[in-house]
């Protein structure tokens, strides 16, 4: 994902948050699972840094026939 800073001031640091969640077979939502990792930093003012994450889910909380869907990134940095 790339993360773009358009403020004035560089990003210094920050926590990229994923909310995956966990689908059954029929298509409804079970549940979220939410896991937190380091943005990219530092990005300078008005540039952009790509990063790729790894989002793991327990074996145990998506039983044979759910999946796993990544719908939600949120960032807050400093």
């Amino acid at each position: 994902m790339t993360f773009r800073n358009t403020g004035g001031s560089p990003v210094t640091s920050g926590t990229a948050t994923f909310a995956t969640h966990v689908i059954g077979a029929l298509g409804l939502d079970w549940g979220t699972v939410t896991t937190s990792q380091p943005l990219p930093a530092p990005i300078a003012a008005g540039a952009a840094r790509k990063q790729t994450y790894t989002v793991c889910v327990e074996s145990w909380r998506v039983p044979l026939g759910m999946r796993v869907d990544t719908r939600e990134v949120t960032a807050d940095w400093r």
